[in-house]
């Protein structure tokens, strides 16, 4: 049966990267494709089945009194579950206080209703793991301490109606925002080279870096999990980064930094992935497909979300309540972004509700990029939204390597307006060798408060609106150099 499944999803994969011809726009079959290898996704991706054994970590010495130091109690009894076969590991009530532990092949780790992890609040209980599979996360970011690590494990998971609660506040973990290396701050969940990886119900809140972090893994559902990461700098929500077969559904996701954010670190291809009936809020970027883009990233559908900043302003880390972007989809390492189906989404609270982007910084691992990758063959479509800040939404790709075959389809955004004269006369930067970040390129506003769109190639935006509810003196859309067949229809 999996060698069947295998073959199913590696012929809907082999026609969603066939299907879209040169030179022409993504059409109505080109959505139906996509919109198959999601049936196929849902059909045949499935959690692994948990063996019945129950190992209660009370009976490995675990104590959840909230000071106990459980590290070792734990790990003996996720030892015990995988070397028996594999079963759940229950912590069934109170606060177990942990610094790192590894989950191993066939262990489902349960915090159960009325049970709390709590991080240690100490760096020396987070000893360094390096991972043998080498990538820019590794080599280059070097990142190594986690409260939660997993290497090479089949069927893995973590549920329950409990919560993880990593205590990473910046009292506890202090360190400068960073893009590079994080120093002395630990990650939430780290997965490196895992099969089978399942998540469900469960409660993450405040990390002291990136909350989930899953490397060149297969077959993972992320399945009503709940995020909250506003304790610290660089706190993302959840990072696949070169992984394979993926759906995310039913989530909420709630974060400092990146929500929900594809990579390509890893120099693998991030493809065949279904993220669905969800909701990203950020004060960063709710939706990004991007920042490392050493690997392609192809054959993904996004629907049914809900994107943007904070509703209340009091729950972020700096007091925000807008995101950098709803949607971003960038390369700017190499990494080719292709086969993109995005639809049904409100997008409110974005500074840049749309940025779409090719780079040319080139950073890789060992090897020098050849050119930049293409962004191409990507619709969009049934957007709405509220709310949206001043910036405007920025399409653009470079004088030789524009973006292609893009139609944006069914929008009525609305923005607060208020753009200047002025500002309708700024020279937008080309800034192609930098970070793949929509403020790079004017955080006050752009000299439209619709689109912005150069260097591209067959861009349609059709039945697209973007009102602003205050009088704004900037156009709607501009179309600057290196447009080639753009056509812009208003509904």
């Amino acid at each position: 049966m999996k060698n069947y499944k295998a073959i199913v999803l590696g012929l809907l994969v082999l026609c969603a990267s066939l299907m879209q011809a040169q030179n022409s726009l993504p059409n109505e079959a080109f959505e139906q494709r996509l919109n198959l290898l999601a049936d196929s996704l849902s059909r045949n991706l499935k959690p692994w089945t948990v063996p019945s054994r129950v190992f209660p970590v009370e009976k490995y010495g675990a104590v959840g009194n909230g000071k106990t130091l459980n590290t070792k109690a734990l790990q003996k009894a996720i030892d015990a579950c995988s070397q028996s076969g594999g079963g759940t590991v229950l912590l069934a009530k109170g606060d177990y206080v942990t610094g790192t532990i590894e989950l191993k092949s066939n262990v489902m780790l349960e915090v159960a209703e009325g049970a709390r992890i709590l991080g240690s609040i100490h760096l020396k209980d987070y000893p360094e793991r390096v991972e043998s599979f080498k990538s820019v996360i590794s080599e280059m970011h070097r990142y190594r301490i986690s409260l939660i690590y997993v290497e090479k494990a089949t069927n893995v998971g973590i549920c329950g109606k409990g919560e993880i609660y990593f205590r990473g506040e910046v009292k506890n973990f202090p360190g400068p925002e960073t893009i590079s290396e994080i120093e002395d701050r630990p990650f939430g969940i780290r997965m490196i080279e895992c099969r089978n990886v399942h998540l469900k119900d469960i409660t993450l809140r405040n990390s002291a870096a990136w909350m989930q972090s899953y490397v060149y893994c297969q077959e993972l559902i992320f399945d009503h999990i709940t995020v909250f990461n506003h304790a610290n700098h660089n706190n993302d929500a959840l990072d696949p980064d070169g992984c394979r077969n993926v759906i995310v559904r039913n989530c909420h996701f709630s974060s400092h930094d990146d929500a929900m954010c594809l990579k390509g670190a890893s120099a693998k291809p991030s493809e065949n992935i279904l993220i669905e009936n969800s909701v990203f809020y950020s004060t960063c970027n709710a939706l990004k497909f991007g920042t490392d883009t050493q690997g392609h990233f192809r054959n993904i559908i996004a629907r049914n979300l809900v994107l943007g900043g904070l509703p209340n302003a009091s729950d972020s880390f700096r007091g925000r309540d807008d995101c950098s972007t709803g949607i971003t989809l960038a390369t700017v390492d190499g990494g080719n972004v292709e086969n993109i189906l995005i639809q049904n989404v409100e997008i409110s609270r974005s500074r840049c509700p749309i940025f779409i982007f090719i780079g040319n910084r080139g950073r890789r691992l060992n090897e020098k990029m050849e050119h930049p990758g293409h962004l191409r063959n990507i619709l969009i479509k049934n957007i709405t939204g509220t709310e949206n800040r001043r910036q405007g939404s920025l399409i653009s790709g470079l004088k030789n390597y524009p973006v292609e075959n893009i139609l944006i389809q069914n929008m009525n955004l609305e923005m607060i307006g208020g753009g200047t004269a002025e500002m309708a006369k700024i020279q937008v930067t080309e800034e192609e060798g930098g970070y793949p970040d929509a403020q790079e390129f004017s955080r006050t506003g752009l000299p439209s408060y619709g689109f912005y769109i150069r260097h591209a190639k067959n861009i349609s935006l059709d039945q697209v609106s973007v009102k602003a509810t205050t009088e704004d003196q900037r156009p709607e859309f501009i179309l600057d150099s290196g447009i080639q067949h753009v056509s812009i229809n208003k509904p």
